[in-house]
């Protein structure tokens, strides 16, 4: 249990506006308040996640930012966890930032996002002798340009850089980010033939299956989870492949057992921001995987993070211990 969770790829800073809307081309809308900074992106989100569930879980982060001011808060932000281990972090050139509008109305959001950085990231910056984890989460991919380039073995250098963490003995884990466009069955599913663990939101799991999961109103087709699930355990998933959604978290686990929980009833306000909870519920089940737990409990954790998450604004400001976040989540369940 010792070893710990390497957590690898995006770190960003987050400059978050309050909006009274989102426009559409050509229309204006307000920014309602004072532009806020964070720490943003898969690696960011997910190990502060991680280290306010368990204090005494070891991490490691694996990454570049810029040799910059903004790089410095990144830095000074994660050093406030002591159990997270910044040695391998490369710095250089500058670093990745995201404008993110967010409808005060809605809580949608819209991203803005300037690669940075995070673009040059790669095998060859990880120390594969010094690391000595368990668990290695990777993401965003399509977020990051030196990995999510071809390699003529692998497919992709994601692909490569996951098959080096297996040959060593090291589980994997990968998360991607939401975008439009066609990269989804060119880039994602090469990695998956090396990933232990997927967790990613229905509309990624949709453009990487190519299994119609919402319906023209955007409603989750939630008959259709199980034959997608199928899908990413089809395509190399070899042990949990989870979907997460507005409506709740399912997955499929080492037995193939199909596992569905529903997202918990919020009271009226409690929202104050999404932006990170799909990364929240990650690192949920990331530790239920690490500590050994069984799907089902891994889904409820994540979906009790999730909650955490969504009390807050920023990205990992709401997030509790893992004895406290099951404490909401067993007090929201007994209320709906």
């Amino acid at each position: 249990m010792k070893k710990g969770i390497a957590v690898a790829g995006n770190m960003i800073v987050d400059m978050l506006y309050p909006t009274n809307g989102l426009p559409r081309p050509g229309e204006l809308v307000t920014i309602t308040g004072n532009m806020t900074r964070a720490t943003g992106g898969c690696l960011c989100n997910d190990i502060i996640d991680l280290a306010v569930l368990d204090p005494a879980l070891p991490l490691t982060a694996l990454g570049r930012v810029g040799d910059d001011a903004e790089g410095d808060f990144v830095l000074d932000k994660l050093r406030a966890w002591p159990n997270i281990d910044l040695g391998q972090i490369r710095r250089g050139g500058t670093t990745s930032y995201t404008l993110v509008m967010a409808d005060e109305i809605t809580k949608h959001r819209s991203f803005f996002q300037c690669r940075g950085a995070n673009a040059d990231f790669c095998e060859a910056d990880i120390d594969w002798d010094a690391l000595d984890v368990d668990l290695l989460h990777v993401g965003y991919i399509l977020l990051l340009d030196a990995l999510d380039a071809p390699d003529e073995v692998y497919g992709t250098k994601m692909a490569r850089l996951l098959h080096t963490a297996q040959r060593r003995g090291i589980k994997t884990s990968i998360d991607v980010v939401s975008e439009a466009g066609e990269r989804f069955r060119h880039i994602v599913v090469p990695a998956l033939k090396y990933t232990d663990y997927c967790v990613i939101n229905e509309l990624e799991a949709q453009a990487t299956t190519g299994v119609a999961l919402t319906d023209g109103q955007g409603r989750l087709i939630r008959e259709k989870l199980p034959e997608a699930l199928k899908r990413m355990k089809a395509l190399g998933v070899s042990t949990w492949a989870v979907i997460h959604s507005p409506e709740g978290g399912f997955g499929l686990d080492e037995r193939d057992n199909y596992v569905a929980i529903d997202s918990l009833k919020l009271p009226e306000g409690y929202i104050k921001g999404s932006v990170g909870a799909g990364d929240a519920f990650c690192a949920g089940v990331l530790y239920a995987a690490w500590r050994g737990w069984a799907l089902t409990e891994a889904i409820e954790l994540g979906t009790a993070a999730a909650a955490c998450s969504l009390s807050q604004p920023g990205g990992t400001e709401g997030m509790r211990n893992c004895e406290s976040a099951m404490a909401l989540y067993r007090k929201l369940r007994q209320e709906t």
